[in-house]
């Protein structure tokens, strides 16, 4: 049977199945949100679709149709939560440099340390602004910094100049005919009396080189000479033994290597046997007119007694002192201080009354102070006596210097 309607009417069973059907179907409004829904799940896919890259848009599209409108929020809220993952799968690949580069880290304390090696060579090589020798123009003119920054005595550097710069014009009035006291008359000769000059007197050597160069007057004649023969000429000088060979030796030497000829540098005559810098300046200085410093015994003696230097090594003595007078002072200067030397300023008893430097001299009262005591105490042309060669200059004839005697004279 029929239901019957609230107006009254009835229905066939048909027509309650569409009235059933029609209050199934879904609203208008309903339809409307659902299509709304679509279109928010469709652009979150595609937003997630271009953060992940044209690949994902298209796996998107598929999900997006065959889920439900719960599963497309779900989606949704899935590409949202992608967005905020994405750049810690791109720092994924960045944590996997950085383990790669690790060894690199490693690398870089031997870096490090060969630039500090480097650094350490460069601080070794700079030099300082602190004066270097003293201590190093001991290769260059160290020793003459050393000695201007610290003069002995406690004088400034200025006062201990010009102290040394008088002494040295005191005595050029006192010995102008100053001159080298070894007998010779070609610079051959010279250094050959030169060598022989060690530990004797500088009269002895010209009493035993006339013999010598009368029999061997070149070197191409004493290199081939035999030797037990110029031993028996050189006895006298003593040490006669091992100065023969140097005077042999020298010879070949400037025969082999110089064609007989002594050479004019300090650098070449240095390299002959038994000649050292002091033997070398007095050829340069006295034979070829180059200045030079000869720093014997005398001259040792003489610059720590006036307080020029306290060095005792002959070349920092060479050095020092060499910065005290101007170059073409050095010559003359070795003169006036050997000549000094060995007439009034004597090792053991200084002449100290007799002194024209007393005023200047930082160790005067050593020795005997009396004028008339004194006296008694100069040697050659000021107390009278033959000086030590036997053809001495004109100059120190008329100065009323005597000539030595030969060897064997009365």
């Amino acid at each position: 049977m029929g239901e019957r309607a609230p107006d009254g009417s009835s229905k066939t069973g048909k027509s309650a199945k569409k009235a059933v059907g029609a209050e199934g179907e879904p609203t208008p409004a309903k339809t409307a949100t659902k299509k709304a829904a679509k279109k928010v799940t469709k652009r979150a896919a595609k937003a997630a679709a271009r953060s992940a890259g044209k690949p994902a848009e298209k796996e998107a599209a598929p999900a997006a149709r065959k889920t439900a409108p719960g599963k497309k929020a779900a989606s949704a809220k899935k590409a949202a939560s992608a967005k905020k993952t994405a750049p810690a799968k791109k720092a994924a690949p960045s944590g996997t440099v950085t383990k790669k580069s690790t060894p690199a880290k490693k690398t870089a304390p031997a870096k490090k340390a060969a630039l500090s090696k480097k650094a350490a060579v460069a601080k070794k090589v700079k030099p300082a602004d602190v004066a270097l020798p003293a201590d190093a123009a001991v290769k260059k003119a160290a020793p003459v910094k050393k000695i201007a920054v610290r003069p002995p005595g406690g004088e400034s550097p200025t006062a201990l100049v010009r102290r040394a710069r008088r002494i040295n014009r005191e005595l050029a009035e006192v010995y102008p005919y100053a001159h080298p006291e070894l007998d010779f008359e070609n610079p051959f000769q010279l250094l050959v009396a030169t060598v022989l000059s060690a530990q004797t007197t500088d009269l002895r050597v010209n009493q035993t080189t006339p013999a010598l160069f009368a029999r061997y007057p070149t070197p191409e004649d004493l290199a081939a000479a035999n030797p037990e023969e110029v031993e028996q000429i050189l006895r006298p000088c003593g040490f006669f033994r091992a100065k023969t060979r140097s005077v042999i030796g020298l010879s070949k030497s400037l025969v082999e290597n110089f064609g007989g000829e002594v050479p004019g540098r300090l650098e070449d005559l240095v390299t002959l046997p038994g000649v050292g810098r002091k033997t070398a300046f007095v050829v340069l200085g006295n034979a070829y007119g180059r200045p030079g410093i000869t720093v014997d015994t005398h001259f040792q003696r003489l610059v720590r007694r006036w307080q020029w230097t306290d060095e005792t090594d002959p070349d920092k003595i060479e050095a020092a002192v060499g910065a005290l007078f101007p170059k073409s002072e050095w010559t003359d200067l070795s003169h006036h201080v050997i000549w000094h030397g060995r007439r009034i300023c004597h090792a053991r008893k200084p002449a100290c009354g007799a002194c024209p430097i007393a005023p200047l001299c930082p160790a005067y009262g050593e020795g005997e102070t009396d004028p008339e005591k004194a006296r008694k105490l100069l040697k050659y042309e000021k107390g009278g006596f033959p000086g030590q060669r036997l053809n001495p200059p004109r100059a120190y004839l008329d100065a009323g210097g005597k000539p030595a005697p030969p060897l064997g004279a009365a």
